[in-house]
């Protein structure tokens, strides 16, 4: 494999563990992944074209899948059959969520309503400066939750400026307001847990994880994400200290997680990063050929992504490494 091939892929992987949670131990998730192959199984699916405001940011059942284009639309491929939520935000207008029907298919126009509301405006200034400027945008999410205190969006935003301004005891007493403002809020648990595993406190951020798959009803990305770097990251350690049992061990228990994140993610871009951390770890447990059927199901599904030339580096590399081990 090229070094520079490598070296870009531990960046993202880098960002991946620190975005996600990304970024996952329950019974549901055990069960899902008895399967023969590797990778998660292909489903039916469907595309659809999102139409509303130009610049809005559109979220299937939570997971960020785009931005509108100037003309106000947004091709939504890899889309399940069955029921799903579609939630869309505008700058200046009123956040609209909505039910995707199972018959639903092709053009989806989502209507949306000019705001005045102080809150929302603060809440949405805040979000778009997430990135630019951590003080700003929790200068604004302060100024919404002052404004309409059990705004539970906004205290959980608050929470992830405040984690990644390393105050995880602020970030806890957000996800703490956040879940007085919604009980049952599996995105504050997935996040609480990310505090948590920053914070080296392991059991409880397995089990804020472990929580926020039960209060999704067993949808939660975040959760599962974070779960299988959890583990991928605890074999490393022990590697790195020689202790090769235990590597085996944790590496085992992350691959209980990837295929879940990967089927509850498809379509979003963090998936296409997932796929490649999964691959690593049937890779580092010399496991070439499950290794090798997670790259391709990755190039049968995003075949035009600008990684696809990468993994192909990656599956010719474990052919050569397999075919020396004959």
């Amino acid at each position: 494999m090229k070094i520079s091939t490598r070296i870009k892929f531990k960046r993202k992987l880098r960002v991946l563990t620190f975005c996600l949670a990304v970024i996952l131990l329950s019974d549901f998730s055990v069960s899902a992944q008895k399967q023969k192959t590797a990778s998660p199984p292909t489903k039916q699916t469907k595309t659809i074209t999102i139409t509303t405001e130009p610049n809005a940011d559109v979220w299937l059942d939570d997971i960020k899948r785009g931005t509108t284009d100037e003309g106000g639309k947004l091709v939504i491929k890899s889309v399940s059959s069955g029921r799903h939520t579609l939630r869309v935000r505008a700058e200046g207008f009123k956040e609209v969520s909505q039910n995707l029907l199972p018959a639903q298919t092709g053009d989806v126009k989502i209507s949306l309503v000019k705001t005045t509301d102080e809150a929302e405006l603060a809440f949405q200034q805040a979000e778009k400066l997430q990135i630019l400027s951590k003080e700003k945008s929790k200068e604004l999410y302060q100024k919404a939750i002052s404004l309409r205190p059990k705004f539970a969006e906004a205290h959980l935003g608050l929470a992830r400026v405040l984690l990644e301004q390393s105050d995880a005891e602020g970030a806890l007493e957000a996800i703490k307001n956040a879940r007085k403002a919604r009980p049952n809020y599996a995105e504050a648990s997935a996040v609480e847990g990310r505090i948590y595993k920053l914070n080296e406190e392991e059991a409880k951020a397995i089990a804020s994880y472990k929580r926020a798959i039960t209060e999704g009803k067993g949808f939660q990305p975040e959760a599962y994400t974070g779960l299988a770097l959890f583990y991928k990251e605890k074999a490393e350690a022990a590697g790195a200290d020689g202790d090769f049992e235990n590597e085996q061990v944790y590496y085992a228990q992350s691959l209980k997680f990837f295929p879940s994140a990967i089927r509850q993610l498809a379509g979003s871009p963090d998936a296409i990063v997932v796929y490649q951390l999964f691959g690593l770890v049937y890779e580092k447990m010399k496991k070439y050929e499950d290794a090798m059927k997670v790259y391709e199901e990755f190039l049968r599904v995003v075949p035009d992504t600008s990684e696809a030339s990468g993994v192909r580096s990656f599956i010719v590399k474990l052919k050569k490494e397999m075919s020396e081990e004959d």
